[in-house]
């Protein structure tokens, strides 16, 4: 038997993705927040796309997914986050050194 998937989440997915695009694109083209407030926005727009990825176009749910599927996503999180912070660490030494 055949599958028959809706059009309609992948519809809500690319509306919700382009939103969290344009906000923060929004606002760093207008500069209408301070500088502080934009990062701030552009960090929690950019895991909430993460999120919406997820479930709209990967269909990972936390309900229907198995365990292996969910335990290998959160590896892959621990990874980025470990190579984030490697990196921000590495240039803000840098930065450091330079301005002695």
């Amino acid at each position: 038997m055949p599958v028959e998937r809706s059009v309609r989440p992948y519809l809500v997915g690319l509306a919700l993705a382009v939103l969290l695009t344009a906000i923060p694109f929004g606002l760093v083209m207008t500069g209408a927040a301070p500088r502080h407030t934009t990062i701030v926005v552009i960090a929690v727009a950019a895991v909430l796309q993460v999120l919406v990825h997820l479930r709209f176009f990967l269909h990972i749910g936390f309900r229907t997914t198995p365990r292996e599927n969910l335990i290998a996503l959160a590896f892959a999180a621990v990874l980025i986050c470990i190579m984030l912070g490697g990196s921000f660490w590495i240039m803000f030494d840098l930065y450091r050194r330079m301005m002695e």
